[in-house]
């Protein structure tokens, strides 16, 4: 008898369940565990670790592969890939009784402090002396799991032999005008790259596309407004754009997409089902993640090619560049990282409407009233854009995967660019528009 904690996928069929794989491992997915599609393996291990408290350590790299053949070789890179993936912790039960509570689909937006709380048993502490133990876990008998020495890792840790990010054109422009080059070690993050290179997925199989999925897709794109920007970004050759000019380019722009927001909302589909006060806390916690999947997607062409032209004429002080933070620099690299990502995968509109409707419908946001309809709504476009993407793409299995893993680190960028200073802004999109057309991407 299955777990009553697994929610089924009835929408699509039974049949479709057995092309699932674990977000975790790759191994055959069972259905929706604690928020993401995994194994009944990586669930229990995840349960385990959280009910019992488990504090695990890494012999190696703190980087180790997960496949279903290897994922019991290192418990902490398991439970750290779990948290990573969104596995909702929040979701077990208190009393270790199969069931779930407060289930939530789709990744759960979960901070690097809260993930190293997690994994060094801050989070735990109250009870440390009962469980710093890794005894008891069917899974002991796991070669690599020996503590290891050093500090603990955050959740984006990579292996010693990674290299440090170059960010392009930054280090050189920064290079070129203070003479001291980025010091940093800051590296790329692997945690979305490692599922698509090591996971064991099945092969595809021929199959149709649910109608009701095409229908909910078509109705998200009616709501949105895929018209070129229409705030000025031209400049004569020549011109020397100052700070203040930038950034005021910057705010308008800000204020054109997040106009575009309210607009699409009041478009959507669903806009009766749900009270305004809920669309407010829901636009006021995620508009800012909206504006940016928009801009690495959809108005891509445009902010990598016109907006990036008018960052080019800009020229940073000294003390600009002396003061920035390290906060900055640590959205360049992701936001580096990012625009590659969308731009090997290049989204459609299709994918594009129902990644931002997922991130949109985030059931986790405090002040809420209706949780559970949220939930309904997100698990909808959740599996339209699963069902869309595996029948349009078919011969990429991987795909839909790393679509969703997108989602928590949009939300981590946008959570961190709170802390960037506003005066920092101009030279932050400076550094990452020079930085992204070193790639070779033409937006001409």
């Amino acid at each position: 008898m299955d777990s009553p904690s697994v929610l089924q996928i009835n929408s699509v069929g039974d049949d479709r369940v057995d092309q699932r794989t674990c977000l975790i491992c790759g191994d055959r997915a069972t259905g929706l565990h604690y928020g993401i599609i995994s194994c009944e393996g990586c669930k229990g291990f995840f349960k385990r670790s959280i009910c019992n408290k488990r504090v695990y350590r890494c012999s190696r790299d703190k980087n180790c592969v997960m496949s279903r053949k290897q994922r019991n070789r290192c418990q902490y890179c398991r439970l750290l890939k779990c948290l990573q993936m969104g596995m909702n912790r929040k979701a077990i039960r208190e009393d270790g009784m199969p069931g779930g509570r407060n289930k939530s689909i789709g990744p759960v937006q979960i901070s690097e402090e809260e993930i190293e709380r997690i994994m060094s048993g801050q989070e735990f502490k109250e009870e440390a002396d009962n469980s710093w133990s890794n005894n008891g876990d069917s899974d002991h008998s796991s070669p690599g799991n020996g503590v290891s020495e050093g500090n603990q890792p955050s959740p984006f840790s990579t292996s010693s032999s990674s290299r440090s990010v170059e960010l392009n054109g930054f280090t050189a422009l920064r290079d070129q005008y203070i003479g001291t080059p980025v010091s940093s070690p800051y590296q790329y993050l692997p945690h979305l790259f490692s599922y698509a290179a090591h996971s064991g997925l099945l092969p595809p199989q021929p199959r149709s596309l649910d109608p009701q999925s095409l229908t909910l897709i078509n109705q998200l794109l009616t709501a949105e407004d895929l018209e070129p920007l229409g705030t000025p970004m031209l400049i004569e050759d020549g011109y020397k754009v100052t700070q203040a000019e930038l950034f005021a380019l910057l705010c308008r722009l800000a204020d054109e997409l997040l106009f575009r927001q309210i607009a699409w909302i009041k478009k959507l589909p669903f806009f009766c089902e749900l009270s305004i006060k809920d669309y407010t806390y829901l636009l006021s916690s995620t508009w800012q993640e909206l504006i940016l999947l928009s801009s690495l997607t959809v108005y891509s062409k445009q902010i990598f090619g016109d907006l990036a032209n008018v960052t080019s004429k800009y020229t940073p002080s000294d003390d600009e560049l002396h003061r920035f933070s390290e906060d900055g620099m640590e959205v360049i690299e992701r936001l580096i990282y990012l625009f590659r990502k969308f731009h090997q995968l290049k989204v459609s509109n299709e994918e594009y409407a129902c990644m931002k409707a997922i991130n949109f419908l985030n059931q986790d946001i405090r002040g809420l009233t209706n949780v559970s309809q949220l939930e309904q709504l997100n698990k909808r476009y959740w599996y339209a854009c699963q069902d869309y993407t595996e029948y349009k793409y078919s011969h990429q299995p991987k795909r839909f995967p790393e679509l969703m893993m997108c989602l928590p680190e949009i939300r981590y960028i946008a959570g961190k660019m709170v802390n960037v200073p506003l005066e920092q802004l101009p030279l932050l999109f400076k550094a990452v528009l020079h930085s992204c057309q070193t790639t070779g991407v033409s937006y001409e």
